[in-house]
C-alpha cells in the first residue's frame, strides 16, 4: 500500500476514533448496566442497541464495508465463529450483544479491552487449568440464564489460510445446558479476493496492528450467520465438527465482489 494514502485515512479516521472513544465508550459503557436493560426500542434492549451501535461504527472507522447473512438466534445460543483479526470482536458485537470467552490480555488492550468488559466478556489465562474450569462453569451460567455467549474454537488467531480445526472443550457447556450452537462464517476479502492482511503479520504486535489496519483501504467484511445446531444429548467432538464443516463450506463459497 502506497505510503500517502494511508497517512490521508489517518488525517479523518483518527479524529473520528477520537470522538468514537470519548463520547461512544461513556454512552456505551453506560447502557450495558441495568438503565440499558430496563429499556426497549424495537423489541431489543437499549444496551444491545448501544453495543451494536458502537461496534457498526468502529467497523467503518477500520475500513470494514459489514455483509451481513442470516439472522442471530433469539434466546440462548452459543455463537462459534471462526477467527481471524481482532476485528471480529466488534464485527460480530455489531450484529448482536453476546459475552465472549477470550485470551486475558485482550482485557488489556487500549479501546477493546474496555469494551471487551462491558461486553460481559468472560477472560481466561491459557495454561491454566483453574481458568479453563471457571470459564466454563461461568458460560453455563449465563446459557442457563437465556444468556448469548460466543467463542472462537480454534483457539486463537492461527498461521495459514481457510478455516482451523474446531476445539471441542468449550462446547460442554452448550452441551450440558441444551443450548443451540450457532456456527457463524467471518471472512474479509476486497476485489473478490482474500484479505489476508487484515490478521497479525509475522512478528506484528496489537497496536502495530491496529494503526496499519486504521489506515488500510475499504475491504469488505462478511458475517454469515448459519443455521443453528442442536445441542442435547451430543457429544462434543461431533459437535465441534459439525459447527467446523458449516463454517467451513461457507468460508469456501464464492467470494463476493466490491
Amino acid at each position: 500500500m502506497a505510503a500517502w494514502p494511508g497517512a490521508l485515512r489517518l488525517i479523518y479516521r483518527v479524529p473520528l476514533l477520537v470522538l468514537h472513544t470519548v463520547i461512544g465508550i461513556p454512552f456505551t459503557v453506560f447502557f450495558q448496566f441495568a438503565p440499558g436493560r430496563a429499556f426497549r426500542v424495537g423489541g431489543r434492549r437499549f444496551d444491545e442497541v448501544t453495543l451494536t451501535w458502537w461496534s457498526a461504527i468502529t467497523c467503518s472507522i477500520f475500513g470494514l464495508r459489514r455483509q451481513v447473512r442470516g439472522e442471530l438466534a433469539d434466546g440462548p445460543v452459543l455463537v462459534t465463529a471462526n477467527h481471524i483479526s481482532w476485528v471480529d470482536i466488534p464485527l460480530l458485537h455489531s450484529v448482536g450483544s453476546m459475552g465472549f470467552v477470550a485470551k486475558a490480555e485482550i482485557g488489556r488492550w487500549p479501546l477493546i479491552g474496555g469494551m471487551a468488559r462491558a461486553g460481559q466478556t468472560v477472560f481466561h489465562e491459557r495454561g491454566s487449568h483453574d481458568s479453563s474450569s471457571g470459564v466454563q462453569a461461568a458460560m453455563g451460567e449465563r446459557l442457563a440464564a437465556a444468556g448469548r455467549v460466543a467463542i472462537f474454537p480454534e483457539g486463537g488467531i492461527l498461521e495459514g489460510e481457510g478455516v482451523k480445526r474446531f476445539h471441542a472443550r468449550l462446547l460442554g457447556p452448550a452441551i450440558e445446558t441444551a443450548t443451540p450452537v450457532q456456527p457463524v462464517m467471518l471472512r474479509y476479502s476486497r476485489q473478490g479476493r482474500p484479505y489476508e492482511d487484515i490478521t497479525f503479520l509475522p512478528g506484528e504486535h496489537f497496536l502495530g496492528n491496529f494503526f496499519r489496519l486504521l489506515t488500510q483501504e475499504r475491504c469488505v467484511a462478511e458475517v454469515w450467520l448459519l443455521p443453528p445446531l442442536a445441542s442435547k444429548g451430543q457429544q462434543r467432538r461431533a459437535l465441534a465438527t459439525q459447527a467446523e464443516a458449516a463454517v467451513r463450506s461457507a468460508y469456501e463459497s464464492e467470494l463476493p465482489r466490491g
